[in-house]
């Protein structure tokens, strides 16, 4: 990467080709940064509802919408959701959002309800590639767990044009939003044939994780984190990657981040 100076950052974003990327680029720009769009995951729908339960589970925004799509109401089940922006989508559905985590994780998830679910049935409806974390904790708590699975989620055929900006030096940060993007932006270096290439410029890049888990899945696959929020939000990650190459740009090119 090169001097950062009182240049705008360029930074990649892997949000859904939707009114998500949308948001998460202007944002981008009214933070001082240019961001390149390269969407990473693609929605693919079910068309399942979470079925008949005293506590219902809902994991993202995009689950709520297409629960709402499709007719399902909680009706008198309590509605449990993984933080603020699936919240307000279930409230513009209609819907009484009873809990939400103070950690929007997984792991917060069973925090907030390990208290209360010891003997219930309780559905847990999400993408088809959830964290195990969430349906261990509630069954280690008690809990009768089933699964509905709302939708897929799949790498875009057109996705990884970051990777090769990355390999050449064209990026300066990266935010991973989800394990999943994790792992699609490698992939995707990979069939393009710069994978070597695209880890280098990762390590000299600022690389944004969203949460703990996505961290750790960029840990696993030997992608240095260099930032995560306390907030597990796309804007405060965004905010996080943008101050983050601010202050290394202030120090100098040779300065340690890690």
């Amino acid at each position: 990467m090169s001097d950062g100076g009182d240049r705008r950052p360029r930074v990649a974003v892997f949000r859904p080709d939707d009114e998500r990327i949308e948001s998460a680029v202007e944002l981008l720009r009214s933070l001082g940064a240019e961001p390149t769009a390269d969407p990473m995951l693609e929605v693919e729908p079910t068309g399942a509802v979470p079925d008949d339960a005293p506590l219902v589970v809902l994991t993202s925004k995009t689950g709520v919408e297409l629960a709402a799509e499709a007719g399902w109401e909680p009706g008198n089940a309590d509605l449990a959701v993984i933080g603020p922006a699936t919240a307000a989508a279930a409230r513009d559905a209609g819907w009484t959002v009873d809990i939400v985590p103070e950690e929007y994780t997984s792991a917060g998830l069973v925090a907030a309800l390990e208290p209360r679910v010891a003997g219930e049935c309780v559905v847990v409806a999400r993408s088809d590639h959830g964290s195990d974390v969430l349906l261990d904790g509630l069954r280690e708590a008690g809990a009768d767990v089933s699964e509905t699975v709302l939708y897929r989620l799949s790498r875009p055929a057109g996705a990884g044009d970051s990777a090769e900006l990355m390999a050449i030096d064209e990026l300066d940060a990266v935010t991973f939003t989800s394990s999943l993007t994790v792992e699609n932006f490698l992939a995707a270096a990979a069939d393009r044939g710069v994978s070597d290439e695209a880890r280098a410029g990762l390590a000299d890049a600022v690389v944004g994780a969203i949460g703990p888990p996505t961290a750790e899945t960029a840990a696993d696959r030997g992608v240095d984190v260099d930032v995560v929020p306390d907030e597990a939000s796309f804007e405060a990650l965004a905010t996080a990657v943008v101050d983050a190459f601010d202050d290394e740009s202030a120090d100098g090119p040779d300065a340690d981040r890690r």
